[in-house]
């Protein structure tokens, strides 16, 4: 990748892309190969790239989506482990950058304080290093994920001020914690504690999770072996089709959830008790009351969850919380699980266009007060555009396609010599609504300030990937927009 490099002396920009993490990383790349000649940054709050993957440093974090459709597709994932620890997705997306020269665009320590649109153009209202400045942009791209990386999600825990322990949030797990020999209990049941409990249960003397309800949990082969086909095909073919038989087995087993529920509860019930150990029942720790799908499903790579029950160290307790005193918590069963740590993962709150105060002409967008377009732009914002994953697949497909259809608008406009780009909504009262999120999870339940969705385009959010390819590709691309010179 070549083009105009930032400068410090540059202010204006066709493209301000806002965040640094696998979203904005891929947004750049895909502006560059259809734009060479725009002048693009990435401003980035922090001092390091990856987001979540930078922030997030709890023991075992990993991606609980496949690396082969998680990864870029223009920079394959070289690695023979599908499911990629945080170090090992940090070095590759460092390595991304680097090939394709994205990191000189990259501005660390840009944290935006708002953005102003005015008639033609954004301007960007910026802190670094404790001066304030703005830049201008024609066009805005986030990538700034969903979680609220400052902040975690509120949940009420009787009696947690009285613990004289040692209380973990995962977001922001304390670098010099040694959780060798500890007791530790980690309320919770989804992907962070799933994650947890085998990586403490290697040096803990006893790892608790204690879950209100159950999840459903699959053991997957955490090693790609193509087979004979591997062993004839160039590496980049075998890499296309292994990425591409993912997706379409990834979506045909999302179906097969959602028409057939009964079946395929049945299905993941009898892989988890094969993996159950002795005196371990199914009911109530692993039977969900939710049909799959309705949550995300949490993947054990090399069924690690299992094996760490299998050791003795790990265990599973389900029920509620009486209180917690100074060293335990009481259940309300009557059963008391002692502890030194407590380890809250209780979810992440949620957070769009990282929080940012978004001005057009003098007032403040309420964002849940609009209708999503297509999934990537919002009703009555100009000129911007929101990158979002799937909550059934791979992160990085969603924002890929949303990528695509950016350029395919961007192209437009400037064949066109359009200057603004504006979806308009003229009665909302129509349409029929849909959840932009469409999980049952409690962190999505409790959510505020998400945007709104309805059931077809252009007033939809994230669909699947290869609804989203073909719309980026052949859709309306002007039905439901504004555009003026």
């Amino acid at each position: 990748m070549t083009g105009e490099l930032v400068t410090s002396e540059q202010t204006s920009f066709d493209v301000l892309i806002v965040g640094a993490g696998i979203s904005g990383i891929n947004a750049a790349y895909r502006l560059h190969q259809a734009f060479p000649q725009y002048r693009y940054a990435i401003l980035e709050a922090r001092d390091r790239i990856g987001g979540t993957w930078d922030l997030f440093r709890y023991p075992g974090i990993r991606s609980d989506s496949d690396l082969y459709t998680f990864g870029f597709s223009w920079y394959p994932w070289n690695r023979s482990n599908p499911i990629g620890e945080g170090k090992d997705i940090l070095a590759y997306l460092n390595d991304a950058m680097t090939t394709h020269n994205i990191s000189p665009h990259v501005l660390f320590q840009h944290r935006v304080l708002s953005v102003e649109w005015d008639q033609r153009s954004w301007t960007v209202n910026i802190q670094c290093d404790g001066s304030q400045f703005q830049y201008t942009a024609k066009f805005l791209i986030f990538g700034t994920g969903y979680y609220d990386y400052n902040e975690p999600l509120a949940t009420t825990i009787p009696g947690i001020e009285n613990f004289t322990g040692e209380v973990i949030r995962p977001q922001f797990w304390p670098e010099d914690f040694d959780y060798a020999n500890k007791t530790i209990v980690i309320i919770g049941s989804g992907a962070t504690a799933v994650t947890l409990v085998p990586k403490l249960a290697e040096k803990a003397d006893r790892v608790t999770m204690l879950q209100r309800s159950p999840t459903y949990l699959a053991s997957i082969t955490n090693r790609y072996s193509g087979g004979w086909l591997s062993r004839i095909l160039p590496t980049t073919i075998n890499y296309y089709i292994n990425r591409l038989k993912r997706l379409v087995m990834g979506r045909l087993f999302f179906a097969f959830c959602t028409a057939y529920p009964k079946a395929a509860r049945g299905m993941l019930e009898k892989g988890m008790m094969k993996e159950l150990p002795p005196g371990v029942p199914l009911s109530p720790h692993f039977k969900p009351r939710y049909n799959p799908w309705e949550q995300r499903l949490c993947a054990c790579p090399n069924g690690d969850f299992f094996a760490a029950l299998r050791s003795g160290k790990a265990h599973v307790e389900t029920g509620y919380i009486e209180t917690v005193d100074s060293d335990g918590i009481q259940l309300k069963s009557g059963k008391r699980l002692s502890a030194d740590t407590i380890v809250t993962a209780t979810g992440l709150k949620l957070q769009f266009m990282g929080g940012i105060p978004i001005i057009v002409n003098g007032e403040k967008i309420d964002l849940s007060e609009k209708h999503m377009w297509n999934g990537f732009m919002l009703q009555d914002l100009p000129n911007a555009a929101l990158l979002l994953g799937y909550t059934n697949a791979s992160w990085t497909l969603g924002a890929d396609a949303s990528m695509s259809s950016i350029c395919r608008l961007l192209k437009l406009m400037d064949r066109k010599g359009y200057s603004v780009a504006c979806p308009n909504l003229k009665d909302s009262s129509k349409l029929e609504p849909r959840p932009l999120l469409d999980l049952a999870s409690n962190y999505i339940k409790r959510a505020q300030g998400v945007p709104k969705a309805a059931s077809l385009r252009p007033w939809i959010g994230r669909t699947d990937y290869f609804s989203d390819l073909w719309f980026a590709t052949f859709g309306n691309i002007t039905n439901g927009l504004k555009l003026s010179a």
